[in-house]
């Protein structure tokens, strides 16, 4: 990591320290949710505590191409839609900072090996910069603070999960004609997701 982005970290982790006491978690948290909504393009964040899931911060995605749906295909340019880890940090990606995740996930293979697809796609982050072709652009300021909470919580710790809207507060917006048959079981478990990663015990 270059020293300039050695700095730009540390001065998230002190933000970031100073953000999860406000609402009086423990930095680093023993877990992290990345919610993606590509309708609304914002990224929520969601730290796991004693009671329950708390959101901490959410971001505006600066960039996302496609639509709602899933992503079927290399070259397609849809942001996936599933639930995922991250596996690798890179300090030194062309989009400044970035997040990989493990798309296409056993889920998004076995549709791809049943329908014939060869290429479902890859090299899908979330970063920094403003152009996106799949994957979820951040910014630079947002990737400071995001690349610096995966970090210090440990990749393990973090599950990520994209969805075409906020299925919390409605149904999907996704053209299910066109969709295949398949979204309605995804979307089933994507939903199930967003209501365990907002479920407090109390209300803080």
């Amino acid at each position: 990591m270059s020293p300039e982005k050695a700095a730009a970290t540390a001065a998230a982790r002190f933000r970031l320290r100073a953000m999860f006491s406000m609402h009086g978690i423990s930095y680093p948290p023993e877990g992290i949710a990345l919610i993606g909504l590509k309708q609304e393009k914002l990224l929520e964040v969601r730290a796991k505590t004693t009671s329950g899931w708390i959101k901490v911060k959410t971001y505006k995605v600066l960039k996302a191409s496609g639509f709602p749906g899933p992503k079927l295909r290399e070259g397609d340019k849809q942001v996936p839609e599933g639930i995922y880890r991250i596996t690798t940090l890179n300090p030194e990606s062309k989009y400044y900072l970035s997040l990989k995740l493990d798309f296409p996930n056993e889920f998004d293979l076995m549709h791809a090996d049943k329908e014939g697809r060869k290429e479902p796609g890859s090299d899908i982050y979330i970063h920094g910069k403003d152009i996106s072709t799949g994957c979820l652009a951040m910014g630079d300021p947002a990737m400071d603070e995001l690349y610096t909470m995966v970090m210090d919580a440990g990749m393990t710790n973090v599950t990520v999960v994209i969805a075409p809207n906020d299925l919390r507060r409605r149904g999907p917006v996704t053209n299910m004609r066109a969709a295949p048959r398949w979204t309605q079981d995804l979307y089933k478990d994507i939903k199930t997701s967003l209501v365990k990663f907002s479920k407090t015990e109390k209300i803080r």
